[in-house]
This record gives structure tokens, sequence and C-alpha cells, in this order.
């Protein structure tokens, strides 16, 4: 069983880093962040399509990462 976990821990793990290195940057460097990062966060501009789609995958390889951790330390 531990095996198993360890293997799924992996895979996610492995889903994880790819969907968050794919994802595109939205920084603006420092000058963002002080005058028009609240636009970015509270602006009409939604992520559609593939931005949305990598975005939902990360949310699940992230969870799925933490639940698997947990489980592992829960057997040892």
């Amino acid at each position: 069983m531990q095996t198993v976990l360890m293997v799924l821990l992996a895979i996610a793990s492995i889903i994880l880093i790819a969907a968050v290195l794919l994802q595109p940057s939205h920084s603006d460097g420092l000058s963002g962040s002080i005058a028009g990062g609240a636009e970015q966060l509270f602006g009409k501009k939604k992520s559609r399509g593939y931005e949305a789609l990598l975005s939902k995958i990360t949310v699940v390889a992230a969870v799925l990462f933490i639940v698997l951790s947990l489980a592992l330390v829960a057997l040892v």
C-alpha cells in the first residue's frame, strides 16, 4: 500500500511541477505590484481556455499531493 501511494505521490508531483511551469507569467515587475496589482486580481479579465485548464490542473494536483502526503505520513 505504501509503495502505491509513493508512486501516486510522484506522479502527482510531476503533474504539479509541469502545470506550474506551463502557466504564463502575469507579472509586471515591481511597478505592477505597487500600482496595478489589484486590477489583475479583481479586473474583468477572466481566465479562459488554456489558462483556466492549467489553473484547474494545478489545484487538483496540489490537493492530491497534500492528501497523498498526509496519507503516507499516517501509514508510517
